[in-house]
């Protein structure tokens, strides 16, 4: 989203045009008292945030339902640099909505392949893993969505250019990375919005700077991961491309997927 105060007219209208039922919102960079909590109620849905400042931020929107909210997951990783004070982040939200478990999810950015951000976003995925492959084992008819930008392009065609990132030592695209992504498809959750909108160039991202969107240079890294039962579900899924054009635009294009009854 990148900012969901700045772009709050544009959250309104896509709403009112898709006619969505939940909706996940990641980077709304701003504290609960903040958030813009009458857009969505003025239109008939319930909101659940979990904001701590000017950055990160997520949130779940929904009219049908919204019960059990948990801000972060159990033994969701703390960042902390060099001995300073670690920081509990705002990148997950849960909710119930409907009958389908919503997770909202902003995985953190590695930055850098030698970074400390890397090990941080590693082990950040590898613990909800292991979380989302338990509430599968457990109940194999769980109704579950891991939904948002998990800041990994999993296969060489979700990027414009893989030997450029390559050659530059990118992140998004490192072995580490993608095996962290793979390992949720290992515990049973699919990716529902890849068969219906196949590659290559089909981005869900598109940086600001070096007019990335013009010279059609994305990255998909935004994602639907649905347990087994919920896949079953899935009858269409599309990425509204259309939606990254024009005045205000958030860098990132929203990920949609249909549901049978």
């Amino acid at each position: 989203m990148n900012s969901l105060r700045a772009r709050a007219d544009r959250v309104e209208a896509w709403l009112q045009r898709t006619d969505c039922d939940v909706l996940a919102i990641q980077e709304t960079k701003c504290k609960d008292e903040n958030f813009p909590w009458e857009l969505f109620e003025r239109m008939g849905y319930e909101v659940a945030h979990f904001g701590l400042s000017q950055w990160n931020g997520v949130a779940i929107a929904s009219r049908v339902g919204i019960d059990n909210v948990e801000r972060t997951f159990l033994d969701q990783p703390v960042f902390g640099k060099s001995g300073k004070d670690a920081v509990q982040e705002a990148r997950a939200i849960g909710a119930t909505c409907g009958g389908v478990r919503v997770w909202s999810l902003y995985v953190p950015n590695g930055r850098a392949l030698d970074d400390e951000h890397m090990p941080y976003k590693l082990n950040w995925l590898d613990i909800l893993k292991s979380h989302a492959g338990t509430w599968v084992k457990e109940d194999p008819q769980a109704q579950i969505a891991l939904m948002g930008d998990f800041n990994i392009a999993p296969q060489d065609d979700d990027v414009w250019d893989i030997d450029y990132f390559r050659s530059e030592g990118l992140t998004h695209v490192s072995g580490p990375e993608r095996a962290a992504f793979h390992a949720f498809e290992e515990a049973g959750f699919q990716d529902v919005v890849r068969p219906h909108t196949p590659g290559p160039g089909v981005y869900t991202y598109w940086d600001y700077t070096q007019l990335r969107f013009p010279k059609k240079e994305g990255m998909r890294i935004d994602f639907i991961l649905a347990s087994p039962a919920l896949a079953a579900r899935v009858t269409g899924a599309m990425i509204d491309r259309e939606e990254r054009k024009g005045k205000g635009a958030s860098d990132h294009a929203p990920v949609l997927a249909e549901l049978a009854d």
